[in-house]
């Protein structure tokens, strides 16, 4: 199969020939159909995840089933599907829960084995972690949730647990902050978006920001002023330490931040303002993706339009295209996603 591959950190991304992956135990391999580009596919080329070379990155996917591996009871050859990108075991207490996104011994495609930056790829435990694509959903817009669209749809819902008429501040408008922006929307919520990039905030006022600002010094001020003191809700949607502290001071007294971007210790752990959370009695919560079990009640959202993730996709690449923008994707001003086509 063609797939994108890594040797080494930072190494330029390669487009060559490997060999197919075979169906584990338990699970599948789905032939790709489409698959998303995200900052965290970034973070794995730039050194920040412990990985093994030579490397196939990509964890936000949708496709069909193409083969089916021993002990499989509820998936067939031809199915469309898709999948989170924390993948449980199935077996332990978490998973049996319904929480597979905190499993102790998860997996993740293109990080903890090979992804779907690759006309297959092979996914473990699949009764526990493939999800439906109803015939309505197009499987691009099914791999927009794999990763920013569930992560944003569970951090809004299970975590902060917006309610509407409620402030909520997204810090980032790419494909995670503008998922959030429109969850808020459509929970009710009021929402401000903040981002760097012009565009991007053109975007999400298009997808229901009441108010956008550009990123900058000023930004904690200007939020207090259009919320009436700062936001109930604020979501760090990229993952730094001045991000983090911008959603954080965004906050009213008892608010609650939900961090979804990552922020890996490459330098030392970031500085957060604590002093803040504690007198100001803030909730600080992780977001950590959503467990296949989840996904029916946001499914079906999609397949009925209140929510739609297509909204988001800005292009479709092949893999050769992809490969060229992989190492610079944290600083791309594109606005929503880039879903890749592996048979391109």
């Amino acid at each position: 199969m063609r797939a994108i591959v890594l040797d080494a950190v930072r190494a330029d991304p390669q487009v060559r020939d490997v060999p197919a992956p075979a169906a584990p135990a338990g699970g599948v391999v789905v032939e790709v159909r489409a698959t998303g580009l995200c900052r965290s596919d970034w973070h794995a080329w730039a050194g920040h995840e412990d990985l093994a070379f030579p490397h196939v990155p990509g964890h936000e996917l949708a496709g069909v089933v193409a083969e089916v591996g021993a002990g499989v009871t509820r998936w067939s050859v031809g199915d469309r599907v898709t999948t989170p990108f924390v993948c449980g075991c199935g077996r332990c207490s978490w998973c049996r829960a319904g929480d597979a996104q905190v499993c102790p011994d998860q997996q993740q495609p293109g990080f903890t084995h090979w992804g779907s930056f690759a006309q297959h790829v092979a996914l473990h435990a699949a009764d526990t972690n493939l999800v439906a694509v109803p015939d309505d959903v197009e499987l691009s817009t099914a791999a927009a949730l794999g990763c920013r669209f569930a992560t944003a749809y569970r951090a809004l819902v299970a975590r902060a647990r917006v309610v509407a008429d409620e402030w909520v501040v997204v810090v980032g408008a790419g494909g995670v902050g503008l998922s959030a922006v429109m969850i808020a929307r459509a929970l009710g919520a009021r929402v401000v978006a903040v981002d760097r990039n012009d565009g991007a905030l053109e975007v999400a006022r298009r997808l229901g920001a009441d108010h956008t600002l550009l990123a900058g010094d000023d930004v904690e001020a200007a939020v207090a002023e259009l919320t009436g003191g700062g936001a109930h809700v604020s979501v760090d949607a990229v993952g730094s330490e001045a991000t983090s502290a911008t959603a954080l001071l965004s906050l009213r007294r008892r608010g609650r931040l939900v961090q979804v971007g990552l922020l890996p210790g490459v330098e030392g752990h970031p500085r957060v303002p604590m002093e803040r959370a504690i007198a100001w009695e803030l909730d600080l919560l992780g977001s950590h993706g959503m467990a296949a079990s989840d996904y029916p009640e946001m499914m079906t959202l999609v397949a009925d339009g209140r929510l739609r993730p297509d909204l988001l996709l800005e292009r479709t690449v092949d893999l050769d295209t992809a490969a060229g923008l992989l190492p610079t994707f944290d600083t791309a001003t594109v606005a929503g996603l880039t879903i890749i086509d592996p048979w391109r």
